[in-house]
């Protein structure tokens, strides 16, 4: 285990860790960074010896954003989602569930880690909607719009047998957030939401999102504002004043965890040496632990 966590700091949370599911999402920007997905690879592969279950869930909005823009194909993202006409859906089947999927699976099994790629797709595990057209507020303007967020589902179902029964064979299945929208179509979903209904539909102990920044900031343009602990009336607050953007929707997925069943939700930053273990081992912890009460 890392230097920075003692064993015996660590020992009653072994305890009470142990079959217990974690679903872990990692956030594009931790995919981008060779360095810093192989020491979130390492720590996973650590949880898993001390048999502790986990679903990784990754993203990629950085890596099909960078694929679109070599194609020359417009981006375009409204308050941290992103739109999905037919070629970027195209662009995220290939990055998604092809490229990022495949290099996560690789590092898993550098370290003897029983990795198994799926997405949403596979056995309709995940059954989605295409979003309706909404009305969005737009900060800048104070005025509201409306936005077609294209081939972008809203998920209706998760069926967890198939990963339940990965998770008995001591498998770890990695995700990709494509989802089956029924009559041979396919949805994009966005990653945090996809953990979060993941993780009520597993009864995991823990949804922990994996960011490049140390967690919820009361000023997120001052570091030394982050918020270790907050509960859901907190989380409240912050969302409708300080977060922006895809913040926004990191704690929409922790409020729907934790009315979900999940007891605690976490937001870290997954490039910081040892934030995943300190997160889960020591009192201190790493970034920010969001509980109900």
């Amino acid at each position: 285990m890392s230097s920075i966590i003692g064993l015996e700091q660590a020992l009653p949370y072994l305890r009470l860790y142990k079959q217990q599911i974690f679903v872990i999402k990692l956030g594009g920007g931790i995919l981008s960074d060779e360095d810093g997905l192989d020491q979130v690879v390492t720590q996973v592969a650590l949880l898993h010896q001390l048999n502790i279950r986990i679903v990784l869930v990754h993203g990629g909005g950085p890596q099909a954003t960078s694929m679109a823009e070599r194609l020359g194909i417009p981006v375009k993202l409204v308050d941290g989602r992103r739109v999905t006409d037919l070629e970027t859906l195209e662009i995220a089947k290939m990055v998604f569930n092809g490229k990022l999927n495949t290099e996560v699976l690789a590092k898993l099994n550098a370290l003897q880690v029983p990795g198994v790629g799926l997405s949403g797709i596979d056995s309709r595990s995940i059954r989605a909607v295409r979003r309706p057209v909404q009305k969005i507020k737009d900060e800048e303007s104070n005025t509201e719009k409306i936005v077609d967020f294209g081939y972008v589902g809203d998920i209706q179902e998760v069926e967890p047998s198939l990963l339940i029964h990965l998770l008995g064979g001591s498998y770890v299945p990695v995700i990709s957030t494509l989802a089956d929208g029924g009559d041979n179509k396919v949805l994009n979903v966005n990653a945090d939401t996809v953990a979060a209904e993941l993780a009520i539909a597993l009864g995991a102990t823990k949804l922990l999102l994996l960011t490049p920044v140390a967690g919820v900031f009361e000023n997120p343009e001052d570091t030394e504002t982050l918020i270790s602990q907050m509960n859901l009336s907190r989380l409240e607050e912050i969302r409708n004043s300080s977060a922006q953007g895809g913040m926004r929707v990191k704690l929409d997925a922790c409020r729907s965890a934790l009315e979900g069943g999940v007891p605690r939700a976490h937001i870290i930053n997954g490039l910081e040496p040892d934030s995943l273990l300190a997160e889960i081992f020591t009192n201190e912890g790493s970034g920010t632990l969001i509980e109900e009460s």
